[in-house]
Parts: structure tokens; C-alpha cells; sequence
């Protein structure tokens, strides 16, 4: 495992500009310090007509870079810390494609700093047998501090500085659970005074875990290393296995409103409703929901409403279930081409009524649910260019959401901005959303985020090249 600063790694640069609410923050591109001193020793030989003739034409002031422009050869693109109140950036081996948050004891609405966070996670290894899940503390999540002019500090200074960096390390600590093949997808919740885990594995099984003794050894070196010796040649069983699906899959989601109840969709287009019984073991409705024809891409249950759930499919629709009905009445609600192509991802808002959908066609669809029926999104927006891999309205704020993509960003949007074109100084950015609050780089591939419930503003991200948790001066 390793933990680092982001510096160099996320390749974020930030202006601000005032939009009506909030100001946006976007990524800019900075000319290397070489270029900088060359222009300065070519302008001093010169006359000052052509000292002002130069400068004109050789700004090395910082421009707006958009993802995807080209940089110039003498260009590059550094991080600016101040456009986070806290970025860090944490690597695990194989990496994950799928995580969740999982709730702690250490209080809500939490902004002091160093922050903790638990995390469970699912690898991706290059062999099914090397798979595990990871249960996770990430701890000692000092804010970031701004870069400071090192032609300032004097040896003293650096040596203070050094230590105090020394100090302010995040620490990462972990367990392990021997997990057979990939983990497609993980979703925790709290259920009977334990914390339980749902993966889904790409042979096509689903287990449900209690991950509340590796919770704990991540709290304690002894506990930690006497668990580790005890699983060597006694590994970690599930609580509960189900075999059923007929082919791998991705949806699954625990309902918010009746604990234990899991719902899981497979790659043929089958969905089961899972509800667990007095033994500490669960019934699964062997009876799938009718209503889709291709794969089962994301589920999301009500946040109100604990016998309705939403899909998205790989069949372009989005459907709301009532599971009280027959599985094969049980589809309320269906928009049938609710994207261009495959609907890879959906949230649902816990406090409008309102559903994102992000697909492979880049856009994210708003849906107002009171107005399903009439199969138009109330709001389309269009900055990705590749698809939508991750969508998640923010707990709080009801007109905040952020996206993923694999075109390696991560945005974050508000709804209620509106935007006074007169306060934009760059031409370029009157094509972008005005609701485009700020851009996140430096991961690649990135396939999953989440806001932290507990830490308003935090974000965690996970990508090909690991995990990011900041806190942006926007949300």
C-alpha cells in the first residue's frame, strides 16, 4: 500500500469565475519555468518596441485548459492546492473497481481536521485467486497546505517544514478478505449491530460478508495482527452466498428504508429481491422482475419508499419497480430510450424527487419523477466525452451532484447556478454548463465515487490508479 500527496499527481489548476451562486473552477494549463527565463533573456536584447511585441505574443501567464486540448510542448499542467481544502491520493496494489463508505461512530456534519474514513473495497487482480476485499481506514487527513516560495525559507524553516510534513502523513491501515474472483461491484450497510458488505464477483456469485471484525482490527495493531494470523489458514467465510443469477453482474444496492433488504441484477437482465430472515441467513425471491432485455447496470432503492427501487439498463431504459406486485408487474415506470445508447448509472436524490442517469453517450439525463410519465428529462447536460462511469447526488445538497467518466474526470455540478455571461473573461468557457462547478484530474480510468455522509464535501474516487479523497473550496 502506498499514500502520497497529490502534488504532480493531480493535474488541477484553477481561476475562478463568478457565476451567479457559486464560482466555477476549472482546469488550467502553465507554462514550464524554462520557457518563462527564455522569454525574459530574449526581451532584455530587444528594443522595447519589441520587448511589448514579444509579451504579446509569448504570455506565459496561466491559460485555461479544457479536458481533452492538446498541451504544447513547452506546456504543463501542475496541481494548485488551493483550489482544494484537502486532496490526497492513496494506491493499493490491484486496483479496486468498486467501494463504498462505511458509516462510523465518530459523528456527523465533521470538518475539523485530521479526518478519518472507513472504507470496504473490492480488487481487481490479474487472476481470480489473488482477489480480495480490502477493508480500509484511511486516518491522519490534514488539510492541504498551500505551496509556499522556497527562495523564503531558510534551512531552519525547511528543517520545521520537514517535520511538521513528517507529521501530517496520512496513514492508510487495511485487512484483508480472500475474495474469489473480481469484485464488480460493493455495497455496505449496518444491519443487527454489525456492518455487512454485499460483493458481487465476476463468476457470477453474490456473498454478503460481516466486515465488523476487520473494522475493528484496522482500529487496533494487536487485534489487527492477531486477525491476520488467524486467517492464514482459516480464511474468512460469507455470511451468506447466492448463486441464482444466471450470469455476472453489477447491480446492487441495499435499501435505505428496510434494513437487510438487497437487491441484485445480472448481465442476462435479471433482478432479485433479497430479504433476510430470523436465522441470520436470507430468502432470495427466485421469481426475477420482468421488464428489462439486456443487462442490469445500476440499482437504486427509494430513499422514502422502502418497496421501490430504480434500474438502468444496457437496453437504454430506466424503470421504477414496486416489489410488493408479481415480479412480472412489478415494473411501475419505464422510460424506454432514456439515453442514446446503454444507461450505465443512476442516483436517486434523498430529498427531491429526482433521478440522475449517466450513460455511455457521455450525457447526464436529470428526471423529475413526478414527471416520469412523460419520457423527457428536465435537464440534459453535456461535458463528458466518454461515458459516464459514476454518478452521485451530494446528501445535503439537493441541487449538488457529481459525475465520473472515463475520460478521467471527475465533475461536480450545482443545478441552481445560473450564469451572468458578462463575468466570464475567457471566450472559450461560455460553451460550458454553467452548472460545471469544478473539474477533478490526475486518476486514470476512474470507475466509481462517493460523498462522504459523515464529512460534508468530501469525495472519495477510485480509478486504475487508485484511490483520491478531497474536499474541493466549491462544495
Amino acid at each position: 500500500m502506498l499514500w502520497c500527496s497529490c502534488y504532480g499527481v493531480s493535474l488541477l489548476v484553477v481561476i475562478k469565475l463568478l457565476f451567479v451562486g457559486k464560482p466555477i473552477f476549472l482546469v488550467l494549463a502553465v507554462m514550464s519555468a524554462n520557457e518563462a527565463d527564455d522569454q525574459m533573456e530574449a526581451s532584455s536584447s530587444g528594443s522595447e518596441d519589441e520587448v511589448m511585441e514579444g509579451e504579446e505574443e509569448n504570455d506565459d501567464r496561466p491559460k485555461t485548459y479544457l479536458p481533452g486540448q492538446p498541451l504544447k510542448e513547452d506546456e504543463q499542467l501542475v496541481c494548485d492546492q488551493s483550489a482544494y481544502v484537502m486532496l490526497h491520493q492513496a494506491q493499493t496494489g490491484a486496483p479496486c473497481l468498486s467501494f463504498d463508505i462505511v458509516p462510523d461512530n465518530l459523528g456527523n456534519d465533521r470538518s475539523e481536521f485530521p479526518m478519518t474514513a472507513y472504507l470496504v473495497a473490492g480488487t481487481q487482480a490479474s487472476s481470480a485467486h489473488l482477489n480480495n476485499l480490502l477493508v480500509i481506514k484511511m486516518s491522519n487527513l490534514h488539510q492541504t497546505s498551500k505551496a509556499e516560495d522556497e527562495e523564503d525559507s531558510d534551512e531552519d524553516e525547511d528543517d520545521d517544514d520537514e517535520e511538521e510534513d513528517e507529521e501530517k502523513k496520512p496513514l492508510m491501515t487495511f485487512s484483508f478478505i480472500k475474495h474469489q474472483g473480481c469484485v464488480n461491484r460493493i455495497r455496505a450497510t449496518s444491519f443487527r449491530n454489525s456492518v455487512l458488505a454485499a460483493s458481487w464477483s465476476e463468476l457470477g456469485r453474490v456473498d454478503i460478508w460481516n466486515i465488523t471484525q476487520q473494522l475493528q482490527a484496522v482500529d487496533d495493531p494487536a487485534l489487527l495482527e492477531r486477525y491476520n494470523l488467524d486467517t492464514v489458514n482459516n480464511p474468512v467465510k460469507p455470511l451468506y452466498s447466492f448463486n441464482g443469477h444466471q450470469q455476472e453482474g453489477f447491480g446492487i444496492d441495499w435499501c435505505p428504508t428496510e434494513t437487510g433488504v438487497l437487491a441484485t441484477g445480472d448481465c442476462r437482465r435479471d433482478i432479485h429481491i433479497w430479504k433476510p430472515n430470523q436465522a441470520g441467513t436470507w430468502e432470495v425471491d427466485q421469481r426475477p422482475l420482468v421488464g428489462h432485455t439486456s443487462s442490469v447496470e445500476d440499482i437504486q432503492w427509494s430513499p422514502n419508499e422502502r418497496n421501490v427501487l430504480a434500474t438502468c439498463s444496457v437496453d437504454k431504459s430506466i424503470r421504477i419497480w414496486d416489489t410488493r406486485a408479481a415480479p412480472h408487474k412489478a415494473c411501475m415506470l419505464s422510460v424506454e430510450n432514456a439515453h442514446e445508447s446503454d444507461v450505465n448509472v443512476i442516483s436517486w436524490n434523498s430529498k427531491e424527487p429526482f433521478i440522475v442517469s449517466g450513460g455511455d453517450d457521455g450525457f447526464l439525463h436529470i428526471w423529475d419523477l413526478r414527471q416520469l410519465a412523460n419520457k423527457t428529462p428536465v435537464g440534459t447536460f453535456k461535458h463528458h466525452t466518454a461515458p459516464v462511469t459514476s454518478v452521485e447526488w451530494h446528501w445535503t445538497e439537493p441541487s449538488v451532484l457529481a459525475s465520473a467518466g472515463e475520460d478521467h474526470q471527475v465533475a461536480l455540478w450545482d443545478l441552481a447556478v445560473e450564469r451572468d455571461d458578462d463575468d466570464i473573461v475567457d471566450e472559450e468557457l461560455k460553451n460550458l454548463p454553467p452548472q460545471l462547478l469544478f473539474i477533478h484530474q490526475g486518476q486514470s480510468d476512474i470507475k466509481e465515487l462517493h460523498w462522504h455522509k459523515q464529512m460534508p464535501g468530501v469525495m472519495v474516487t477510485t480509478a486504475h490508479t487508485g484511490f483520491n479523497i478531497f474536499k474541493s473550496i466549491s462544495v
